[in-house]
């Protein structure tokens, strides 16, 4: 059952590519994904009086003109088989594999302090270079991390904080 949400999505991305409608099955994957995230929704699409009649209807009237008539189907599919929990999952995975398929990717940066623009630019074009990849870059900012960045990219974890150099030197000194 695990691999359900993989299936789901593949069954997907072979309809985008099929269609060719790859751009717009990603742009609304995302859309769908980043708003069925929130508690309300997923609320809804749990609750176990709400029948699936209701529950798509829901989904009918908050996406069905922004989306296209096979991402909708799916939904419904999904909602009318009780298959609810695959939902997020699935469109998770959809949107991964349309980003490996257009060589994109994101980087997780962390900093201390926000990055300025020029130094955002440098180290997207450093990531690209060496990714070969499209790569958009997301910035937190954590003081905890008193200075230096941490980078999280296609499963490599850099990490150059003085955080994690000051932990790695009182490691150091409590072993000797």
């Amino acid at each position: 059952m695990a691999n359900l949400g993989i299936r789901y999505a593949t069954a997907l991305f072979d309809i985008s590519q099929e269609s060719g409608l790859l751009d717009d099955y990603f742009e609304q994957a995302q859309f769908v994904r980043d708003h069925i995230q929130c508690d309300d929704v997923q609320n809804i699409l749990k609750h176990p009086r709400i029948t699936s009649d209701e529950k798509f209807a829901f989904l009918q009237k908050t996406f069905g003109e922004h989306i296209h008539q096979d991402l909708l189907g799916f939904m419904r599919l999904v909602i009318f088989k009780n298959r609810e929990a695959f939902l997020l999952p699935a469109l998770n995975k959809l949107v991964e594999m349309i980003k490996t398929h257009k060589r994109q990717t994101t980087a997780k940066v962390v900093s201390a302090v926000p990055l300025t623009d020029a130094q955002a630019a440098q180290l997207t074009a450093l990531l690209v270079k060496k990714l070969n990849k499209k790569v958009d870059v997301t910035v937190l900012v954590d003081p905890s991390v008193i200075a230096g960045i941490s980078i999280h990219v296609d499963g490599y974890f850099l990490d150059r904080t003085v955080r994690t150099m000051l932990k790695d030197m009182k490691e150091n000194l409590k072993g000797e």
